[in-house]
């Protein structure tokens, strides 16, 4: 009987799940779903859990008191119990974990052992906000099924690739041995990206591309031969473009000016830039774009925001292009980047001095190729970071059974 392997993505109260045929091959999950508000907050609020189909049909839907404490935990024993009830006996082969964090040490996927633990739990100071959340799923399972493999797939994995110049601040050596480094993040993303795009254009594939992944968190890499040169996500997952709520790239006195100033505190700092800028901050409405468009037209503060999140996206791809000595394509995927044609069509514009030419039909239609011949192409490309999971956890797991 065939198996499964399922996919997570933790966060601080949520989780999020997919479900592969075990062998790597289906360009589909069979099921999907997510686990809600698992913290378990004072005012009692329930837990959810919302399960689909490959076809997006509902297949569950569960609310319950969740127990402060242990929300991932009890959603984990759902999933497993549900799983078991559902797939009519097909075995779990293994579970995979996107990890934010791997350090310069792991430049691939990892079966999880003690050692791995070990080494990822070193590496906590370097994303506290995404690390802990992520570790916790892993352990939860060993504690529960210590037989079953675990694959662990790193964030910053596919950036170790970049030249030893584009990783370096310019810190005093000591640093540097220590790990601070420019790591970049949403690597998955780009990974299934560089794989993606010989479908579309193998030319492209082979050349000089800015990969712009653009949703909530946001950030944009070039890759030269679908290897990753550099990116705007640098020590930590708050650096570069500005995001939904996060800053992005900011003067470091600023730091200093909210704790002497503004009498903030290091945690208190660390939580504005994270959760209170960005749109949000800036139009002081929403962290959504489909918020903000649609309030932009009577109200500024929320145009501004806009016009500031396209802004720093084409300086930045203008700093990328700068490190790949060129242009061949631009690419599009993540939320904002997949479905917000206007967006698309901003930084374009922004990207006249390039060559990069919108055909204005294509990109409403949602693309696959929003460009019109001639001079560097554009696209719209939608991202799978669970897929390109289940296919690394295919690998591992079939490399440890031969």
């Amino acid at each position: 009987m065939s198996a499964v392997s399922i996919v997570l993505n933790a966060g601080s109260s949520s989780l999020k799940f997919q479900v592969f045929d075990a062998d790597g091959r289906a360009g589909t999950a069979l099921f999907r779903g997510l686990f809600e508000k698992l913290s378990g907050d004072a005012a009692g609020t329930p837990a959810r859990v919302r399960i689909r189909d490959g076809a997006g049909a509902t297949v569950h839907d569960e609310s319950w008191a969740v127990t402060p404490g242990h929300g991932h935990e009890e959603a984990l024993e759902r999933l497993l119990g549900w799983t078991r009830a559902t797939l009519q006996g097909r075995r779990v082969a293994g579970i995979g974990h996107r990890v934010v964090h791997g350090g310069r040490d792991h430049a691939a996927p990892a079966l999880v052992d003690d050692a791995l633990m070990d080494a990822l739990e070193k590496l906590v100071p370097l994303a506290p906000l995404h690390q802990p959340h992520n570790l916790g799923p892993i352990r939860i399972i060993r504690r529960l099924l210590p037989d079953l493999p675990q694959v662990a797939c790193f964030d910053t994995a596919f950036h170790r690739s970049q030249p030893e110049l584009a990783q370096m601040f310019a810190l005093p050596r000591a640093l540097t041995a220590q790990g601070v480094l420019r790591y970049g993040f949403h690597g998955l993303s780009y990974e299934f990206i560089a794989g993606s795009l010989a479908s579309y254009d193998p030319a492209l594939a082979r050349g000089r591309v800015v990969v712009a992944h653009l949703g909530n968190g946001a950030s944009a890499c070039a890759l030269e031969e679908g290897r990753s040169v550099a990116s705007t996500m640098g020590f930590s997952a708050l650096d570069g473009l500005m995001m939904g709520t996060r800053c992005g790239a900011i003067d470091p006195a600023v730091i200093f000016h909210l704790i002497r100033e503004e009498g903030m505190t290091p945690a208190a700092v660390e939580a504005f830039l994270y959760s209170q800028c960005g749109l949000l901050g800036v139009s002081g409405l929403s962290n959504d774009m489909r918020v903000l468009r649609e309030a932009a037209p009577t109200d500024p503060d929320a145009r501004q925001a806009i016009d500031l999140f396209v802004y720093r996206i084409v300086r930045e791809i203008g700093s990328l292009v700068a490190a790949l000595g060129g242009l061949d394509g631009l690419v599009f995927t993540a939320g904002i980047g997949e479905n917000d044609a206007a967006t698309r069509a901003e930084v374009i514009a922004g990207l006249a001095h390039l060559g990069v030419a919108l055909d204005a039909d294509a990109n409403a239609a949602g693309g696959p190729r929003i460009s019109r011949a001639g001079g560097p192409s554009a696209w719209a490309i939608p991202t799978d970071e669970e897929l390109a999971i289940a296919r690394h956890m295919s690998a591992v797991l079939g490399a440890t059974t031969h």
